[in-house]
Parts: structure tokens; sequence; C-alpha cells
């Protein structure tokens, strides 16, 4: 080799060792219980509020149906991405999954849809602390908003390890909050309230399914809600302590916690509240406790007070996956590369403050329920990609190191599939505008893509590391 190539070898091996150092995520931060709580905290804010509204599409039974449906494909999909987060634990997640089985515009497709879920989520959620806060303070609206985004955007920017810690604490106060709210519905509950919604002339419509067999198709986004995000846990694989037992540990044991609260809140708050009282409630745990025990008992303000803690673990740890599925699109080149700068705490600062600042501008508007809408557009996107990339990599490198299988294999990751489809579209039919919306901001993403950052794209990532190992 010349000399002069050896200098410009040498010299790009220099850029990209100092490029890469400008993007490291701090090592062994989070053990496997860390990553059950991120899984629960990711989610919990689904069982306080938001999961209500699906009432009102569908009925009780048509929630119930839904919830029970969604319920095995999130199963399935953490089964699936157990598996794909072993064989590939970077911080990309989904995304990596999709880069490695379909290159680099697959992964470019699944981390903006994931992108579109995270980075709306939030904004929803500050709609519902804000609902809370009302209740128990007689304040709410853009101030309380701002001060949700100014607070845990600060704490994350001290790093993964000290926010993790912090979110554990909140997540398990607001267990103990859904607890206390399950024991106190028990002595009340009556199966008849479960039925109170007047029954449509839609067909197939009953006691049991009010507005007909299309109610179960309108509630999937609502029973979505019960589970959104869990699959964000693989985003922490680069922080993960031991991510090949840790990361399977975090994904299923945080699915089976999520499941049972999901199941014990939609029967007993429904059965002792009714389910026409709590349909369009932004608080409806404290509406059924204020319903079944009056106004000012002990328990609903303790359910409202402590139930923020649920609302706000979830804020926080949202924050969390935004930041991480943005920081590996930047540090990749899919998004502008400054996006995935990190402190002298190892955490993204631009990753976390400008989809902060882009939530709370979203939070402005007051509807959570369509900015619940928009959040699931995003995620049932990435879920059918995720789930063909699962299937595409068993057929196309079977020789692949993976520490841990999918019970079920193809088949599972199919099913998953299946019910993801039909969850894209279950979105359309409640509210066609919105959905169109969250489409057209993923439409813009791609035409930014095909535009321009598919010219710009960084080499020797780890996913991309690993999509050119040798069949």
């Amino acid at each position: 080799m010349k000399e002069s190539e050896l200098s410009v070898d040498v010299g790009a091996l220099q850029q990209d060792a100092e490029y890469f150092a400008k993007r490291q995520l701090k090592k062994g931060a989070v053990g496997w219980l860390l990553l059950v709580g991120l899984g629960v905290s990711y989610v919990i804010s689904g069982d306080f509020a938001g999961w209500n509204f699906g009432l009102a599409q569908g009925g009780w039974g048509g929630l119930f149906i839904a919830t029970v449906i969604v319920a095995f494909m999130y199963l399935c999909m953490s089964f699936v991405m157990s598996e794909m987060s072993t064989m590939l634990p970077t911080a990309g997640g989904g995304y990596s999954f999709a880069r490695v089985a379909f290159g680099p515009f697959g992964g470019y497709l699944t981390g903006t849809a994931i992108l579109i879920e995270y980075a709306i989520a939030p904004a929803a959620i500050a709609v519902f602390i804000g609902s809370y806060c009302e209740s128990l303070f007689g304040i709410g609206g853009w101030a309380v908003y701002l001060i949700c985004y100014l607070v845990f955007m600060g704490i994350h920017l001290k790093g993964a390890g000290e926010a993790l810690k912090i979110m554990f604490g909140i997540t398990a106060v607001a267990c103990i909050a859904l607890v206390v709210f399950i024991v106190a519905m028990l002595p009340h509950f009556d199966s008849a309230r479960l039925f109170d919604i007047p029954v449509s002339s839609h067909a197939g419509a009953s006691s049991f399914l009010p507005f007909g067999y299309m109610g179960i198709w309108a509630a999937v986004p609502y029973a979505i809600w019960f589970f959104l995000a869990v699959e964000g846990v693989p985003l922490a694989a680069e922080e993960a302590k031991d991510p090949v037992r840790s990361l399977p540990r975090g994904l299923i044991g945080s699915m089976l916690i999520l499941a049972s609260f999901a199941l014990l809140i939609l029967f007993l708050g429904a059965g002792a509240a009714g389910s026409n009282a709590l349909k369009n409630s932004g608080a409806p745990l404290v509406d059924a406790l204020i319903a079944v025990y009056g106004q000012h008992t002990w328990l609903a303000s303790f359910v409202n007070f402590v139930g923020l803690a649920g609302l706000v673990a979830s804020f926080f740890s949202i924050i969390y996956a935004y930041s991480r599925q943005i920081f590996a699109l930047s540090r990749a080149g899919y998004l502008p590369k400054n996006l995935s700068l990190t402190n002298e705490n190892k955490a993204p600062y631009w990753a976390i403050i400008i989809p902060g600042i882009i939530g709370f501008l979203l939070s402005l508007t007051g509807e959570g329920d369509l900015l619940i809408l928009m959040a699931v557009f995003g995620a049932t996107i990435s879920y059918v990609l995720m789930m063909l990339s699962h299937i595409k990599l068993r057929l196309s490198r079977p020789e692949l190191p993976r520490p841990y299988k999918t019970p079920g294999g193809m088949w599972t990751s199919c099913i998953a599939l299946i019910l993801a489809a039909v969850a894209v579209v279950a979105g359309l039919m409640v509210n066609p505008k919105v959905w169109l919306l969250a489409a057209l901001i993923y439409v813009v993403f791609i035409l930014y893509y095909l535009l321009y950052s598919r010219h710009h794209l960084v080499k020797g990532t780890p996913e991309q590391e690993f999509a050119m190992i040798d069949d």
C-alpha cells in the first residue's frame, strides 16, 4: 500500500473513532429488574387513562375482546423481540432488526414509525397528567404540560442509570395505586354495570356489544393503549447488563404484569362504576372511585395523587425511548447527526430536548384521545415491519446465533403480523382525518430519506456491521 493511501486510511479511522466517541451510551447501567420496570413504566399510564375511550367505541364487550386479542399480539411480539434483541443488542431496537433484514430503507421505515409513536405518546400522557392535576389541585393545561417536559427532560440529561432508577421507584408507587384501586373496587363489582351503555342499531348490537361487531375493531387502538411501547425495552440494549439474559426477562416479565393489570382494571373499574360513566373520562380510575365511594374520600384522593405517578412513569420512560431511537437513527446518518451527540453523562441531549419541544406543542391541543390514535398509527406500522423482519431473518439468515429462540418460531411472528395489520386499519375506522394526518407525517419522513439522508449514511454503526456479516 502506498504511503499516501495508508495516511488516508489512518485519517479515516481516526475520524470514525472521534465520531463514535462523541456518541457513546453508558454500558452496563441497566439490569434485568430495571428492564422489567422500564417495560411496565412505558405502559402503565394506559391503566390510569386512555383505555376507557375504547368503551365509547365498542362498549365493554368490544373493548374486552379487543384487549384479549391485543394482549395476545403483544405477547407474541415480546417472544419475537426477545429473539431479535439478543441477536442484535443495539440501541436501535426495531430499527436495527429491520435494517439487518431489509437494508437501510427498511430500517428507516421502521425507525421513523417507532419515532412517531414515541414522540407523540408523551404528548397524550401530558394531557392526561393535566386532567389528573386539575382534578386534584384545580390546576391543569399548558403550565402542567410545560413543567412535565422541563423537569423530566432535565432528569434524563443526568444519564440513563440515574434516570431509570428514579423511574423504577415511580413505577413501584404507581403499581401500589393500581393494587389499592383493584382491592377497593372488588366489593362493589356488579357484572350488570359492564353492559350499561345503550344498545345502538349497528349490525350485531347487543348489551355485550352495544356498537355491534365493528365496535370490536374500533376499540382496538384503545386496547393497544394498555400495552403501547412495551416493545421499547430493547432500546436499552447497549446500556443493559448481560443483554442476552436480561432483555428477554425484561420484555416477557413486563408484558405479563401489564396484561394482568389491564384485565383487572377493565373488569373491576367498569364493573363497579359502570361503563357508561367511564367512557369519556379523563381520569377514569378517580371517577370510578368517586362514583362508588362519593366525593372527597381518601381513596379517591389517594389514587388521584398516586395515579399521577403512573402517568409520570410512562411519560418519563417514553422520553428515554424516543431519545434512544433518535440517537440510533442519527448516529447512522438517517437523521441530522448532531442529534446523536452525548454529554458528559453519556445522555443524547439533543435527542432528548428537540422531540420534547415538539411534544409540548402537540400537547397544547388537549386532545388526548386523538393523540393516542396518532401514536398507535406509528406503533402498528412498526409492528408489521418488525414481524416481517423476524420472518425474513429466519428464512435468509438461519445460521445467525440466536441466544433466545421464539417459542413457535415463525408461526408466532406470523400471528403477530396479521393482528398488527388489522390494528393498522382499526385506527382509520375511528377517525380517518387523524389517521391520515399521522400518515402524512410518515410520508414527510420518507421523503427526507429519499431526497437527502440516504446520501449521508454513516459507516461502522453496530447494526450496519451486523448486516455485513457474510452469510
